[in-house]
């Protein structure tokens, strides 16, 4: 029996018999479905769960679920639960057909099976199932349909809605006062206005109906040009741009007027246009105009910013005082651009004042482009807008940042000036204290030659520590009363030089030093050894200031002080100038430290480190040169000392070198010192003047030079400061090797506590050294006798 064309689709099969499986596998395929297999209910539900066929052929008897179980699972799914099953069993039971059907099954085929029969019922039930989905996918499109069509409609109503109140603005609009309305034609005549533009112009309507207004008799003959150029622009695009022109009013008064329009429709001639009065406009824009020339005009700085602290406004007072030109910071964060980090908490009072009072004004500390900090007295408003609600603040800041310094100046030159007359009467009375006790030890010293040591010994402490009390009064002194000395011609740089020379020597190795002096350095008149005692004085602070090493700088060079830096500062003059400056990279100070550091007896040293007298005696002796001195100083960043000296015109002789010392005798010299440039200065020099000379970089070296030429070296020259081998042990061992050999010992700096533990030291060279003294010394130790066992007893003092 025929059984019509299968209907494509893909049939699962699930039985537990591989014949039964086979034979409707091939059935099936043979009648053109897709076939899956599955053996037992779990894996039918999986493969129906992956990919849902479009019919199940499922047995009722497996092992595990049975068909029955199978069904139900597949029904409570939903991804399963639509595709149609149909039972395979060898039981005619109607109970179980019952019992299937109520499950969900859309059909049974009885066991054995009739090919016709299964090829038939499949057939029809695949046909089902695809005409259930066909009407499906047809609903849905009818569905969308529908909602299109129901979306449209409404589109429609809110289209239709929005003309209506497109029209009703427009006729609001042209009924209102609020903008001149017209309509005209393309040859300027003009058919219909509202009222608001017969005001504008100053017309009746019964001018209007009367003809009488145009576009030509309206328009000043100068705005004719713009007149044809929104015609053109009419007919190429059929609207022209609003632009700015003028019209004549009745009265013959111009008026500015902003005018713009379009065609009312594709004849190209009727044309609808709008005009609004700028006469307001204008005076307030001149209004504006006049107030931003004087803000303009003005030399305080006046910003506006929002409440995000964003700069809206920026005058020309402004661009002067912070040197930020306007369109580099409008929209810039203001506190980003005029305060560091670390001074924002200063904001804090201000913010809260503004807030309470909506005023506020004080002094605030800024910075400008460069980094440079400058003081404002700064005034703050907050402004509203006309709901009453705060929209910005406006700030008006006076620069007073010289004024603030001069204040500074002036009362630290107060303070010094107290100072200076109390410690002067101090000094003066300390000085008629300690002249009878010095007087009165020096005499009884003298009244009783054969008193006991004791005695003679406390005598000696008396003067000794009255000595110091008049040296530390006469320091006082130099701070109260200036620096009293010879006056001479001086070449400040020779001073540099020397400084330099002996930084170099003594100063750790973990400061590098760096000195830059003008070429043609002008010349000062002063005292060259109090001037030296400036320098000194302030290379060693740097010194102390750099613990853990860093980099001194000193330079010196030629300035001008005009009348703007001596109006900046009190001490100054205006004339020609040496500038010193004496810069480190150590610890820096604080302000309130910078501000004290020229007290006597002020200082940030450790008790016993430092008398607090140095950097006051530093003063004393600048300000008696009719000099002056700045410091700068952050903490963290180094210190800057600049000593300003009035300059001279004046010319020097060229320093004479003493005359050199008697040649040697071709005596052996061992030299000893780690430096390669000191070693061949000295072998140059001394063979120069007739000496045998011998080099060793270090101790060893020198030891096995000794060996070797035992005998015949008369003195070791000996640096007290070298590696692996210092100088002391180097000197004794020399000793045992040759008791004869006379030392000569070599520093920059070495301590009391080691020279007292060297033995058979004959003399003593002090870093940096001049060859003549050098020669001077050595000629003195030859000249020793030698006495063997003789341990020299060294005055540290005369070192």
């Amino acid at each position: 029996m025929a059984t019509g064309t299968a209907e494509e689709g893909v049939i699962l099969i699930v039985d537990d018999t591989p014949t039964n499986l086979d034979v409707l596998l091939d059935l099936l395929e043979a009648a053109g479905f897709k076939v899956v297999v599955a053996e037992d209910g779990e894996r039918a539900i999986a493969l129906a769960e992956y990919a849902p066929p479009d019919l199940i052929l499922l047995d009722i008897l497996m092992p595990g679920i049975d068909g029955f179980e199978t069904c139900r699972r597949l029904k409570s799914k939903p991804a399963t639960q639509e595709i149609p099953i149909i039972f395979l069993t060898a039981v005619s039971d109607n109970d179980d057909k019952v019992k299937g059907l109520n499950l969900g099954a859309v059909d049974y085929i009885t066991k054995p099976l009739n090919h016709e029969e299964v090829l038939a019922r499949v057939n029809t039930h695949v046909r089902l199932q695809n005409l259930a989905k066909r009407l499906t996918e047809q609903n849905e499109r009818l569905e969308k349909e529908i909602q299109q069509r129901q979306q449209l409609e409404a589109e429609r109503e809110q289209a239709f809605k929005a003309l209506q109140r497109s029209e009703a603005r427009f006729r609001h609009l042209i009924e209102s006062n609020v903008i001149g309305v017209i309509f005209s034609m393309a040859d300027g005549r003009i058919t219909d206005a509202n009222d608001a533009f017969l005001q504008i112009i100053g017309y009746s309507r019964a001018d209007l109906q009367a003809g009488k207004i145009n576009w030509q008799t309206l328009t000043p003959p100068e705005y004719d040009y713009l007149n044809q150029a929104a015609i053109a622009e009419l007919a190429s695009s059929g609207a022209f741009s609003a632009f700015e022109k003028e019209y004549f009013r009745k009265d013959g008064h111009r008026i500015p007027v902003m005018i713009g329009g379009a065609l009312l429709d594709e004849s190209e001639e009727a044309i609808v246009s709008f005009v609004l009065d700028l006469t307001q406009y204008k005076q307030a824009e001149d209004k504006i105009r006049e107030q931003a020339a004087l803000l303009n005009i003005t030399t305080d700085a006046i910003l506006v910013r929002d409440l995000n602290n964003k700069i809206k406004y920026w005058n020309k007072g402004a661009e002067q005082v912070y040197e930020w030109k306007a369109e580099e910071v409008i929209n810039q964060d203001a506190n980003r651009l005029l305060y560091r980090l670390d001074s924002l908490d200063q904001l804090e009072t201000a913010q809260r004042g503004l807030m309470e009072c909506g005023t506020w004004q004080g002094e605030l500390h800024q910075v400008n482009k460069q980094g440079k900090e400058i003081i404002v007295a700064s005034r703050w408003t907050l402004m509203r807008d006309a709901q009453g609600q705060p929209k910005s603040v406006l700030t008006v800041n006076t620069d007073i940042t010289e004024k603030k310094q001069l204040e500074s100046q002036f009362l630290r030159t107060q303070r010094l000036e107290s100072l200076g007359t109390l410690a002067g009467g101090i000094a003066h009375d300390l000085n008629n204290i300690l002249t009878p006790i010095l007087s009165t030890a020096q005499l009884l010293q003298l009244k009783f030659p054969n008193a006991d040591e004791q005695s003679k010994h406390l005598l000696k402490i008396v003067e000794t520590n009255t000595k110091r009390g008049a040296a530390l009064v006469k320091q006082v002194l130099q701070f109260a009363r200036g620096v009293e000395g010879k006056r001479t011609i001086v070449q400040v740089k020779h001073l540099v030089h020397e400084i330099e020379q002996i930084a170099e020597k003594t100063f750790p190795k973990s400061i590098e030093l760096s000195t830059n002096v003008e070429p043609e350095l002008w010349l000062v008149s002063g005292d060259a050894t109090h001037l030296h005692q400036v320098l000194m004085n302030l290379v060693v602070n740097a010194r102390d200031a750099m613990p853990h090493g860093g980099t001194l700088t000193i330079s010196a060079k030629n300035l001008f002080i005009d009348e703007h830096y001596a109006r900046m500062n009190l001490d100054a003059s205006v004339g020609s100038y040496i500038g010193l400056s004496v810069k480190d990279t150590g610890t820096g100070m604080s302000t309130e430290i910078v501000d004290r550091i020229f007290e006597p007896f002020f200082t940030t040293k450790e008790i016993g480190k430092g008398t607090g007298l140095g950097l006051s005696t530093v003063r004393g002796i600048v300000k008696s040169h009719g000099g002056f001195i700045e410091v700068l100083s952050k903490v963290g960043e180094g210190t800057e000392f600049k000593v300003f000296l009035p300059a001279v015109e004046a010319s020097v002789s060229p320093r004479v070198e003493p005359a050199a010392s008697s040649n040697g005798n071709a005596e052996w010299i061992l030299v000893v010192d780690d430096e390669t440039a000191v070693l061949e200065t000295i072998k140059v020099s001394l063979e120069a003047y007739n000496y045998h000379v011998l080099t060793a970089n270090d101790g060893i070296e020198a030891i096995a030079l000794c060996a070797q030429y035992k005998h015949r070296i008369a003195v070791a020259l000996v640096d007290m400061m070298m590696p692996s081998m210092d100088g002391i042990t180097t000197i004794q061992t020399l000793l045992k090797i040759d008791p004869q050999i006379k030392a000569i010992a070599i520093s920059g700096f070495v301590s009391n506590g080691k020279l007292r533990e060297a033995s058979g030291i004959k003399g003593f060279v002090v870093k940096p050294y001049t060859i003549q003294e050098l020669l001077q010394t050595l000629q003195a130790v030859l000249e020793q006798p030698v006495q063997p066992g003789f341990q020299p007893n060294i005055n540290i003092n005369s070192l």
